[in-house]
């Protein structure tokens, strides 16, 4: 019963126990005047420091000690709590853990000395220890009517009793005979039957979120509920369910299945375990499920670390409702004997837009958007939690500008929300850069666009269309960008990534391929995996090295070179993502590959009027004599050079004009493309041989 209950009720928590309390004083003090009457040492200050021989003698001699009569109940508690109509606390506690009268007595003389520090003096006169001030064993028993002669009362402090299983008590001194061990009762334990319902200490420092019932982050969306989440929920109500989830990206099931949950009464502890599952995992299981009793809460736990099956044991060993959730499949071996339900989290999840919608709604009632909602979101591939934490940081970031939510705001949140794991494999690249910037032909212009249309519209397309075949193949958007260096490969995958609010990964094949067998399909996996779980565009630049054609087995590196390949065949059809290959040798990319990408895009050389359209884009923010573009036009006829050429002449002819000064010349442009023409070993136009 939390404080609030008990103060709705008239009655507090802490009066109910205190009444409790005052009862057990009352036995105590019986059972200290029985000690005393027969003992000649019970006004000795000294007493509990040292045996005399008298005492020894008499403890040797003396007839087995009568137990205290049982105590039928505490009436003066039980007669307030009925006279106030409140929930007693411990009556409470026993029916969530299944306790008995005896464990009650039990627990109530263990916690007595938390609650009031008058007890600690009497137990340790009743222990004949002035330093062991807490109950033992032998004395809760003594003062429950019973003693540790009894093997049935014994049994209850057995570790898989209610009592120990259930966190309630601690069971100290394991070194002493039971009788003579102490009993301690956890903090969040006593808090609770004084009416303090805080998180436990115990489980600060363990990454448990707690998330209140009726709360759910999804409550006034009327959009319907995930399907699997609801079907959960509704067993988990019937009985302690126990599932295993299997989810492609983090959180697309478990957040749902927490949404639902809460939506019909429950809380959830989320818990999301650290490292690898060790010593520690078993008390952390107890804290967890006690916790999970004193709410009436289900579990909640995942992603699963390495090696689960430890903390799987012990968190199934309850009757609480437990979901765990990773992107591993499920191993029986884990926890055999748990009655775990594996399930395979299905890709579709929520209607995205929609949540999108009434999240932003909720932040920003008075603004409605002016852009397509649906097209500005669609490349990202969140859960709900995800979502609500990105429409408020849109919201927070609009309004830290001062405006409404735009599409840059979204993009910018949602990207957050998409762990940097890459980072460790590839190197990103925020694009800033669009098709504005962008010289090229109408045709590769126009696959680029289908490109991202793609990138948009694939799980409406592959998803709700069911227009993806079996096999187990992704959604991903594969394209190949094949030309001569310079043509604006790389740029334009910057570019379909900025279009698309995503980061650019370019992939280090320097950090990928190596000479040991098998490690570079493991390098080409975890960057696969990690794209997968992450909303970016994915760039293998000069990918003929790792997708080329495969050969004649004629010795044992021909045979791994072809593994090799086929190994990245079957992981190309299973890709989630977007990648894009780029080559300057589309001749060497295997056929199978070709087969699997979705676009190719060919990026011609650039012919004279685009090379004049390059030479003018590039020079657009730096300050131009005014008679420079007659110049530029001579230039574009004379010199035959790429985009990324160009680029890098008119590099150059800046640095020129800033040196002396002035604005950017028909000199300074010439100088940056002969530098480029003797970088490339070629003649600068007009250039005589000796023998010519």
């Amino acid at each position: 019963m939390s404080a609030h209950e008990a103060s709705a009720h008239g009655t507090s928590a802490h009066e109910v126990l205190a009444a409790r309390l005052e009862s057990l004083r009352g036995r105590v003090a019986d059972l200290v005047e029985r000690r005393a009457a027969d003992d000649p040492t019970a006004a000795d200050p000294l007493r509990g420091m040292y045996v005399t021989p008298e005492t020894a003698l008499r403890l040797a001699t003396a007839p087995p000690p009568q137990a205290a009569p049982a105590p039928a109940s505490d009436a003066a508690s039980d007669t307030k709590a009925a006279e106030d109509g409140s929930p007693d606390p411990l009556e409470e506690l026993a029916r969530r853990f299944g306790l008995s009268a005896l464990d009650r007595h039990v627990l109530l003389a263990a916690l007595a000395p938390d609650v009031d520090r008058r007890f600690e003096p009497l137990y340790g006169y009743l222990n004949d220890d002035v330093g062991r001030r807490r109950a033992t064993v032998t004395l809760a028993l003594d003062l429950s009517g019973t003693g540790p002669h009894d093997p049935l009362a014994r049994r209850r402090f057995h570790p898989l009793a209610p009592l120990r299983a259930g966190g309630l008590i601690v069971v100290e001194d394991e070194d002493r005979p039971l009788p003579g061990r102490a009993l301690r009762v956890p903090e969040r334990v006593v808090a609770q039957l004084l009416g303090d319902d805080a998180l436990d200490p115990e489980l600060v420092d363990c990454d448990v979120e707690l998330l209140d019932a009726g709360n759910a982050g999804n409550a006034g969306n009327t959009a319907p509920a995930h399907p699997l989440a609801a079907r959960i929920a509704a067993l988990a109500a019937e009985r302690p369910l126990r599932v295993h989830l299997r989810e492609r990206r983090e959180g697309t099931a478990a957040g749902p299945v927490a949404d639902a949950l809460r939506a019909a009464g429950r809380p959830v502890l989320w818990h999301r375990p650290t490292g690898t599952a060790g010593d520690g995992a078993a008390a952390t299981a107890v804290a967890l499920l006690r916790e999970a009793r004193l709410r009436r809460a289900a579990l909640v736990v995942g992603p699963l670390p390495a090696a689960p099956g430890p903390l799987m044991r012990s968190l199934t060993a309850g009757d609480v409702p437990v979901v765990f959730f990773g992107s591993e499949p499920y191993d029986p071996g884990w926890a055999p004997d748990a009655g775990l339900l594996a399930l395979d989290a299905p890709q579709d999840g929520i209607d995205a837009p929609r949540t999108w919608q009434t999240e932003l709604a909720r932040h920003t009632p008075a603004h409605e958007p002016d852009f397509d909602l649906g097209e500005a979101v669609a490349p990202y591939r969140l859960s709900g939690t995800q979502i609500r934490r990105a429409a408020r940081d849109a919201a927070e970031l609009a309004a830290f500008d001062g405006t409404a939510p735009t599409v840059a705001h979204l993009q910018r949140s949602a990207r957050l929300q998409s762990a940097p794991l890459l980072d460790k494999h590839a190197r990103r690249i925020r694009p800033e850069v669009g098709f504005a910037d962008l010289v090229l032909p109408d045709e590769p212009l126009g696959l680029l666009n289908e490109l991202t249309l793609r990138a948009r519209h694939r799980d409406k397309v592959l998803g709700e269309w069911r227009l993806r075949t079996g096999g187990g193949r992704g959604r991903g958007v594969i394209a190949l960008f094949a030309g001569d260096s310079g043509t604006g490969k790389t740029l334009s995958a910057e570019v379909v990534a900025g279009e698309l609010g995503l980061d650019l990964y370019v992939v280090d094949l320097s950090a990928v391929v190596d000479k040991y067998i098998g490690e570079t399909e493991k390098n080409l996996e975890r960057i696969f995996v990690e794209a997968d779980r992450t909303d970016a565009v994915l760039l293998f630049d000069e990918a003929d090295a790792v997708f080329g054609k495969r050969s004649e087995v004629k010795s044992s590196h021909d045979r791994y070179a072809n593994l090799e390949s086929a190994y990245l065949l079957q992981r190309l059809e299973a890709f989630d993502g977007i990648a894009v290959l780029t080559t300057n040798l589309r001749a060497n990319i295997d056929d199978a590959f070709t087969r699997r990408l979705d676009l190719v895009v060919d990026f011609p050389f650039p012919d004279v009027e685009q090379r004049l359209a390059l030479w003018r884009t590039c020079l657009t923010g730096t300050p131009c004599a005014p008679d420079l573009d007659a110049e530029l036009t001579a230039c574009a006829k004379e010199f035959e050079l790429s985009g990324g050429a160009i680029r890098s002449a008119a590099v150059t002819a800046a640095y020129q004009a800033a040196g002396h000064g002035g604005p950017v010349s028909g000199a300074d442009v010439r100088a940056g493309a002969r530098r480029e023409y003797r970088k490339m070993g070629r003649l600068e136009p007009g250039t005589h041989l000796p023998w010519q």
